[in-house]
């Protein structure tokens, strides 16, 4: 129905962007470049807001003429019911932006592939979904930086660990697309290694951390830490490593284990290793301060087996299947080379929905 936004969250949000406008056009605000960056990201934020509220005003005001017109001439009637229909939409539109959000849908997110049953061929279909990831990145113009992996015999990754940054100004950073990709993947295909050209069944994990671009609340105590340093290895080239610059971090309370060999220097792969274990520790903290977070990232995979799937990619059928929402479609080797929106979309929508419902 028409109508329902609230005017109380509008009339916020216009206040805000109208203080977010006063800063912006300060140029004392970008002598400090962190605040800037933290203003210039809300202003861009609430853009999309912004846009629907003027478009739905306009139509508004076009609706209550057309009213006012047909009601001393007839004849302008017609004109009424695509104007309401207008109306109604921007309004469904305007009320799906004010939903509840996730606070970490702006930010950039570190990504781990593991393999799991199915040795080299899970190792295999690992190394195809960190592609599909890298892909999809790229056709959204994100930066991919790999930052750490273990290569198995027939090239596919037995663990592999991506951090993915967007361009930086928007509404809808990394973790807002990929948030719904932490879980088990299970693929149905016959293997390379199969001689007789049967189907087997394999899995793989994900575990996705949202990485914002200042971590403030995490303190981490060096005495907390053992720090370990090791020969880079990788699939050769000029950007390998042959010096012991490469580093595991192990943060001893927690057990969490960050390792990083992508950067020239041992200093640089340290503060690098430091970043992303900020972001998963912030993250556990999260996780222990709120329950309802921790339902959902906590438990991404529990273990990387087969029975507990978030989805199927079935090669002989060409058929992707999310089991959360139901989905399904015929396109995965589009899929696995990136075009993954149909899919997001999907569970960006059911996850919309049951925001609104827990309201």
């Amino acid at each position: 129905m028409a109508g329902t936004t609230q005017p109380s969250a509008i009339d916020d949000i216009l206040a805000e962007h109208a203080g977010l406008e006063q800063q912006l056009a300060d140029p004392a605000l970008h002598n400090d470049p962190a605040v800037a960056r933290r203003v210039g990201k809300r202003f861009a934020e609430l853009a999309p807001i912004m846009a629907v509220h003027t478009k739905l005003q306009a139509a508004r005001e076009d609706l209550e003429a057309a009213r006012e017109l047909a009601a001393d001439d007839p004849g302008f009637a017609a004109e009424v019911p695509a104007l309401e229909a207008t109306v109604e939409e921007l309004d469904q539109a305007m009320t799906d932006l004010l939903a509840p959000r996730d606070p970490h849908d702006g930010d950039d997110v570190v990504l781990e592939v593991k393999s799991g049953e199915g040795g080299e061929e899970s190792a295999l279909f690992a190394s195809d979904l960190a592609r599909m990831y890298v892909r999809y990145a790229e056709r959204h113009g994100w930066r991919v930086e790999i930052l750490d992996a273990a290569v198995s015999d027939l090239g596919g990754y037995k663990e592999a660990t991506l951090s993915i940054k967007s361009k930086g100004d928007a509404r809808d950073g990394v973790w807002s697309r990929f948030k719904f990709e932490g879980g088990v993947h299970r693929v149905q295909r016959v293997p390379v290694t199969e001689s007789q050209g049967r189907v087997h069944t394999s899995a793989a994990g994900v575990f996705i951390y949202p990485e914002p671009e200042e971590v403030e609340e995490v303190q981490i105590d060096e005495s907390d830490l053992r720090i370990d340093v090791y020969r880079s290895s990788g699939k050769g080239g000029q950007g390998v490593n042959t010096t012991d610059s490469a580093v595991r971090i192990t943060h001893l309370p927690t057990g969490i284990v960050v390792t990083c060999q992508n950067e020239r220097s041992q200093l640089q792969n340290k503060a690098r290793a430091m970043q992303v274990l900020a972001a998963r520790l912030q993250v556990a903290a999260e996780e222990a301060a709120e329950a309802e977070a921790s339902a959902g990232r906590a438990n991404q995979v529990r273990t990387v087996d087969r029975s507990e799937r978030i989805r199927t990619y079935n090669f002989p059928e060409n058929r992707i299947t999310d089991h959360r929402i139901g989905f399904k479609a015929h396109n995965l080797d589009a899929v696995l080379d990136g075009d993954m929106d149909a899919l997001l979309d999907a569970l960006g929508k059911a996850d919309r929905e049951a925001r609104l419902a827990a309201e």
